[in-house]
């Protein structure tokens, strides 16, 4: 509390000193970038953005508060002391899980209360843009990739991509299981597996990339002999 205080009184110390142009209106300060002034008939009010946020003049509305990512700060980079609670180390914010091996995970933070929040499967939150990346781009080291990248048969999706007819890259790629028709995999966003499966009476077809008729499918025409394909109890006779 003694430390905002203090701060407080800075703020309002170096109102004093601000000089407002001739149009009323909300102005950064020259070295702090959460802090602006209120020009109204010649005279400055000093303000703070919540903990957390940084004015952006750029902003069309009387809140100018803004994220950081959203801001170019430039040579303003004194901030106010920071408040943090719980996992959020400033009030308010998108923040990074204090556990530097796990990428996918972050915390919204608004007033001091934190949602946690996930990337979609392979993506790796950036906190400098605010948003979930490819993990080359968020460049962050010592990830845990973590039991959801290997399946129980252990299967992994490949790290080289898989391309389309047209040498498009594909989003999500499949890939036949090596012993078992019925069944594939998908690769989320090329890396995160789904092991799926056919509905019975099909096979994967590994050319279309879709569930196809057994004699369509080279190897797979007997896939479905009668003892292997289960009966249902409304199909047994009286």
């Amino acid at each position: 509390m003694k430390v905002l205080v203090v701060a407080v009184f800075a703020v309002f110390a170096h109102a004093q000193q601000f000089k407002c142009p001739a149009k009323d209106g909300f102005y950064e300060d020259p070295v702090q970038c959460d802090k602006f002034y209120e020009c109204y008939d010649g005279i400055a009010t000093a303000k703070l953005c919540p903990d957390g946020l940084v004015f952006n003049p750029a902003i069309r509305k009387i809140n100018k508060c803004d994220q950081p990512f959203s801001v170019e700060c430039g040579d303003r980079t004194e901030l106010q002391p920071a408040q943090p609670s719980g996992l959020c180390p400033r009030r308010n914010g998108y923040f990074s899980h204090p556990d530097p091996k796990v990428c996918n995970l972050y915390y919204n933070c608004i007033e001091g209360v934190s949602t946690k929040q996930s990337c979609p499967p392979g993506l790796h939150f950036d906190e400098f843009t605010g948003t979930c990346v490819w993990p080359e781009s968020a460049g962050r080291e010592g990830c845990d990739a973590g039991e959801t990248m290997v399946l129980k048969d252990g299967f992994r999706c490949p790290k080289e991509g898989q391309t389309d007819s047209n040498g498009q890259l594909v989003v999500h790629p499949k890939f036949a299981h090596p012993n078992d028709c019925q069944r594939f995999y998908v690769c989320l966003n090329g890396v995160e597996p789904r092991d799926l499966g056919c509905i019975i009476g099909e096979v994967y077809n590994e050319e279309t990339q879709k569930c196809d008729a057994p004699e369509n499918v080279h190897g797979c025409e007997d896939w479905y002999k009668e003892e292997q394909v289960p009966k249902s109890p409304l199909s047994k006779k009286p």
